[in-house]
C-alpha cells in the first residue's frame, strides 16, 4: 500500500504547517509512479481543504504510524 504524506500550510498562516495522511479510500490503488508524479486525486482532496496550502507531498510504501504526522 502507498500513502500519500502532504505537507499541508494554513492559509491565514503561512508558516504553521504539517504533516498529514491524504490516503483514503479512492488512493488504495494509486501507484509509486502515480504517487511521485502529483497523484492526480490529491488535487481533488486540496479541494475539500480549501483553507490549506499543499507545499509538498511524498509517497511512503507501507504502513506509517502516527507518531511524527
Amino acid at each position: 500500500m502507498i500513502k500519500i504524506i502532504a505537507v499541508l500550510c494554513n492559509l491565514s498562516s503561512p508558516a504553521n504547517c504539517h504533516d498529514q495522511i491524504v490516503t483514503a479510500s479512492d488512493f488504495a490503488d494509486i501507484s509509486m509512479q502515480s504517487c511521485l508524479m502529483g497523484a492526480p486525486q490529491l488535487a481533488g482532496w486540496m479541494q475539500q481543504h480549501p483553507a490549506e496550502r499543499l507545499a509538498a507531498w511524498r509517497c511512503v510504501i507501507g504502513k506509517k504510524d502516527d507518531r511524527g504526522a
